[in-house]
């Protein structure tokens, strides 16, 4: 059993920062990649930003410049540094990773979410 925690959600004016964090517990053999993504009312969810286990990052396109996605594959940790943020960044933001809970050969890899943390972008 795997289970993602994210924090540091909140309330923020147009301009501010915020970083959110994603940690996970449980089972897991290994992680081969992260992501956040975020899901406004009335909307889809949609990719913001991922990070795979060689390194690769990528980015939505509205918020390049200004968001920084990092994970640690040893630590089952990710992480988003949100800068300049606008109203429209306001959504719940849910964290995702691919983990493999035993070996990935034999059991392949499964898609792990987070409960969700809102962000408010807001004067």
């Amino acid at each position: 059993q795997v289970q993602l925690e994210e924090s540091g959600g909140g309330l923020v004016q147009p301009g501010g920062s915020l970083t959110l964090s994603c940690v996970a517990s449980g089972t897991i053999f290994a992680i081969y990649s992260m992501g956040w993504y975020r899901q406004a009312p009335g909307k889809e969810r949609e990719r913001v930003a991922t990070i795979r286990n060689i390194g690769n990052t990528d980015y939505e396109e509205s918020v390049k410049g200004r968001f920084t996605i990092s994970g640690d594959f040893t630590k089952d940790t990710l992480s988003l540094q949100m800068n300049s943020l606008k109203p429209e960044d306001t959504a719940v933001y849910y964290c995702k990773m691919n983990i493999a809970t035993g070996n990935p050969i034999h059991e392949g890899t499964n898609d792990y979410w987070g409960q969700g943390t809102q962000v408010t972008v807001s004067s």
